[in-house]
């Protein structure tokens, strides 16, 4: 299905994300608008008028409750509740769709009229309409935390312009603007900290309430909410690419997606509803043939509770709010499913294929180690950091980090020998900055001990003679290890790496987290070929994992993408099919198992409502059941049901 774009700024935290005929067509179940006692009253008033009409038949305390006063009597306490739906059937005609609910419920409930069962009348379109508002309350329910995040969208933004700061429309600030954002206001836009320090609390966009503590210069992400101080940040993004940009475009389109369930019992019943109302034509009619004291408005009454059981209402209800549940359950776990068809496919998922760097590592370089040979360390540094800071690469950076001032080092005639290092002159000396073959093809005498450094090791020459080297790794997410436990403990069968490092570095990685098996040294082609092989294989799911734009070809191929960091490449984000908005992979698991929850509460739901049905439509065509039954195996099975579904709201994952 295509998704749907929207404006952002006609977006409106108070309105309801997704399809849903229920929610949306009864004016009676629209609390937002109306408040609560008026969204309520026209229940309330049929109620009263329904109890005390059959207070008035059954203990005949008025005795003119009879004639006409009888049927205007409940013809009043009926039309509150009754005249919406009817209205609704009638529409859905004029569109060409004959055979909807609001029809079912309208032939039932004016049938039953028409044989003089008034009070049987009122009370089942009495409490659908109760349905419908529970329903409502639950739709509202399982939406809150999806809500929660339009909530966060800014509003303003206070921007320098012509000496002063003025507040302005988010949509309107250009990239390299200077805004200015109080305590307690949130982020408008994405950009970098000018300020020396900030903390901000990034729930609404992590799903993590710990507040997040960052320095002068570091990335500042739109939606976040400013917690110490006046700041100032300088836009990197327009408003439309901003990280909570993404994220609403995500969560207002996931329902667009929908589920095979969700897509299967929605034909089903365009298909069973038809033949529902043929059969209790044919209930009607047909027994005349064939039976000996044949009474017409008997074999209709038989119908027309037949009519109220086989409603698909509680499958057509239960089953997108199940999944709309599940949704909204992950959302406030800091994961984002792009569609409730990738909750299904979260379930069949039995091999998981990680990347290694920004997914189970940190991906930021630190020096574990440096090693200066012939020269002291702080003036060895000088050397190399001169050179270094003529690169960009993560390694380089790594490498500026380290505190020594070398302002009288200057890096001149610096080249770039491909695959291998860099070559320059710092302060009239001749440096060669890199990797072993660098070194061996200028004849540089590399020492033996480097031969067991499974680490990433930046290789140092001054004036023809090795100077040193210096050891730099990436280090493990805090949640690695216990990620791979979980990971396990889901059912997953098979964990996998494949990271574009170097293989040695690659292999030590796997086997501390102690994954089944892992490959390095691999272009993002060759991943994707590794994936392709495993995808082969019979009954193989795979779920691949990755932070990277080197990343966004397997994110895009395997059964399921997961990109991490959801403030992390754009490319992977857009790629993938699920989002975890923080870096821990701990968070996969917790993805598979409310998937699991998910998937099992929405054949609960189908299980129940097919169950009951199937039992009381038997009773019904046999003369057994009344309309009394008939009301609780359609409305009081979808109530059943939608309680089932919230409950995905209140349960926790590990």
């Amino acid at each position: 299905m295509k998704k749907q774009k929207r404006n952002l700024r006609d977006l409106d935290p108070k309105e309801h994300i997704g399809e849903h005929s229920h929610d949306d067509s009864h004016n009676h179940s629209n609390p937002e608008k109306l408040g609560n006692f008026r969204t309520y009253l026209p229940s309330i008033f049929s109620f009263v008028m329904l109890i005390a009409g059959i207070a008035f038949d059954y203990f005949e305390t008025f005795p003119y409750f009879s004639g006409w006063i009888h049927i205007v009597w409940y013809a009043v306490a009926y039309l509150p509740v009754g005249f919406p739906v009817i209205k609704e059937g009638w529409k859905s005609i004029k569109n060409g769709d004959f055979f909807t609910e609001f029809l079912l419920m309208s032939i039932a409930t004016i049938g039953a009229f028409a044989i003089g069962e008034y009070p049987e009348g009122v009370a089942v379109m009495l409490f659908y309409a109760v349905g419908e508002l529970f329903q409502s309350a639950a739709v509202k329910k399982a939406k809150g935390s999806i809500k929660a995040l339009l909530d966060v969208r800014p509003n303003e933004a206070l921007v320098y312009r012509n000496n002063n700061y003025v507040s302005v429309n988010p949509e309107t600030v250009a990239i390299g603007e200077k805004i200015q954002v109080r305590v307690g206001e949130k982020i408008p836009l994405d950009g970098i900290l000018l300020s020396e320090k900030g903390s901000f609390n990034t729930a609404a966009l992590t799903g993590e309430s710990k507040p997040d503590t960052i320095a002068k210069g570091e990335k500042v992400f739109a939606g976040s909410i400013n917690l110490d101080g006046v700041i100032e940040i300088e836009t990197t993004k327009e408003f439309k690419d901003s990280s909570i940009a993404r994220i609403l475009d995500m969560v207002q389109n996931a329902t667009a997606r929908k589920s095979k369930t969700e897509l299967f019992i929605r034909k089903f019943a365009r298909i069973y509803t038809p033949i529902v109302v043929f059969l209790a034509i044919g209930l009607t009619f047909i027994p005349y043939f064939f039976v000996d004291y044949y009474v017409f408005s008997d074999w209709l009454y038989r119908a027309l509770i037949f009519l109220v059981i086989s409603c698909p209402c509680a499958l057509v209800i239960s089953i997108p709010l199940g999944y709309f549940g599940g949704l909204g359950a992950a959302s406030k776990n800091g994961i984002l499913f792009k569609g409730a068809s990738y909750l299904d496919e979260m379930t069949k998922v039995n091999t998981v294929v990680m990347d290694k760097t920004g997914t189970v590592t940190k991906g930021v370089f630190k020096i574990k180690e440096i090693k200066a040979i012939g020269w002291k360390e702080p003036e060895f540094m000088k050397y190399l950091m001169a050179m270094e800071e003529q690169s960009t690469h993560p390694i380089a950076k790594a490498i500026m980090e380290y505190k020594a001032d070398g302002e009288d080092f200057q890096a001149s005639e610096v080249t770039e020998i491909a695959g291998k290092g860099l070559k320059g002159t710092v302060n009239g000396k001749t440096v060669l900055v890199g990797n072993k073959a660098l070194m061996i093809s200028n004849n540089i005498e590399v020492p033996s001990e480097t031969d067991n450094i499974l680490e990433s090791i930046v290789m140092v020459s001054i004036e023809g003679k090795f100077a040193g080297y210096v050891i730099i790794a990436d280090e493990l997410k805090e949640d690695a290890h216990e990620a791979i436990k979980q990971i396990r403990e889901s059912g997953i069968s098979k964990i996998i790496m494949l990271s574009g490092d170097k293989d040695s570095i690659t292999q030590q990685v796997a086997k501390e987290m102690g994954v089944d098996w892992a490959k390095g040294g691999l272009l993002p082609e060759d991943k994707l070929a590794e994936v392709e092989k495993l995808m082969a294989e019979t009954d193989n799911k795979v779920a691949f994992i990755g932070d990277g734009i080197n990343d966004a070809p397997v994110l895009a191929a395997s059964d399921v993408g997961i990109a991490m960091g959801g403030l992390g490449s754009d490319v992977a984000i857009e790629t993938a099919d699920v989002i975890i908005q923080t870096d821990q992979p701990s968070k996969i698991a917790r993805a598979i198992k409310i998937g699991r929850s998910t998937r099992k509460i929405v054949w609960q739901n189908i299980g129940l409502a097919f169950g009951v049905k199937a039992v009381v439509l038997v009773l019904g065509a046999g003369g057994l059941a009344t309309m009394w039954e008939a009301v609780f195996a359609d409305v009081g099975v979808a109530l059943l049901a939608i309680l089932n579904a919230v409950r995905l709201q209140r349960m926790t994952w590990k």
